[in-house]
């Protein structure tokens, strides 16, 4: 982990036919045209990512600071993959994914905020939401769920929201994961053949298809009105989504304090016996093993 300085300028993101930097949200070529990263070299770099993600973990308990990761993106970005590759090796009583559906009757009539609220980090923890209040100004805008009125309000509330919750101690860092047109449907065409992945694919993707420009224009419109110094917006290029994780796993790390918190110290002495085996004083036994 170590600082570095957030910028506040405004987050652009206008050629979809390039690939964007992460660091400055710039688009260019270069990046796009990489020979994507095999397995085993993006397994190699994961690790020692991992590790330092669990002594962030140990930071987190030590000072009781609470971590709100967004992570949003276009269909198929890539906002599962990340999730899990930033999740899988911490504690779950600590760090927790949050990923709502579609609200309910009684939310629909709530604050829009509201929902949310409770998903929130306490101390010491860690939340990462697999979307987000974003869905407003993305699919609810462009798939017509909500009223041009109401995704006016929510881009003149949420700036205010969300230092709100910087102000009060947050760490909030926004994801936006960036992803180019025919690798999009390269991917909805692989969920669409692989019996194991049949389930993320839903009618309003299908239907989203059709709306790829008006999500980027979209997604610009909320770039422009939520990109703010307490809370900015990193883009990040995941046409590549095991570069994607790397990058943005590594941008997080770098954004946070450089503290080393040792584990606790633990006493591991070796029986002082044979070690026995598991043994049944009922009738019920393991069933057999494949």
């Amino acid at each position: 982990m170590g600082k570095k300085d957030k910028s506040g300028s405004k987050a652009k993101d206008k050629t979809d036919r390039d690939a964007a930097d992460p660091a400055t949200g710039k688009r260019g070529r270069a990046q796009a045209h990489k020979d994507k990263l095999s397995k085993s070299d993006y397994l190699d770099q994961l690790q020692p990512l991992q590790v330092e993600l669990n002594n962030m973990a140990r930071w987190l308990q030590h000072t009781k600071r609470r971590l709100l990761v967004i992570i949003e993106g276009r269909d198929t970005a890539g906002k599962g993959g990340v999730i899990n590759a930033l999740s899988e090796t911490l504690n779950p009583r600590q760090c927790h994914t949050v990923a709502l559906g579609k609200p309910s009757e009684r939310e629909q009539g709530e604050w829009y905020f509201q929902r949310y609220v409770p998903h929130l980090p306490a101390q010491g923890e860690m939340v990462l939401f697999d979307r987000s209040w974003y869905n407003r100004a993305g699919v609810e805008t462009v798939m017509g769920f909500c009223t041009p009125e109401q995704t006016d309000a929510f881009l003149r509330h949420v700036p205010i929201f969300e230092r709100l919750l910087v102000d009060d101690g947050l760490l909030l860092f926004k994801y936006w994961l960036t992803v180019d047109q025919a690798q999009q449907e390269e991917r909805f065409a692989e969920r669409a053949e692989d019996p194991l992945k049949r389930w993320k694919l839903s009618p309003i993707d299908l239907d989203a298809r059709s709306h790829y420009q008006a999500y980027g224009e979209a997604r610009d419109r909320m770039l422009e009105a939520t990109h703010t110094r307490q809370a900015p917006w990193t883009l990040v290029d995941f046409n590549d989504q095991r570069r994607g994780r790397l990058t943005l796993i590594r941008h997080l790390l770098d954004h946070l304090p450089d503290v080393t918190v040792p584990p606790a110290a633990i006493e591991f002495p070796p029986l002082k016996r044979k070690a026995k085996r598991e043994h049944f004083g009922t009738a019920l036994k393991p069933i057999p093993s494949l």
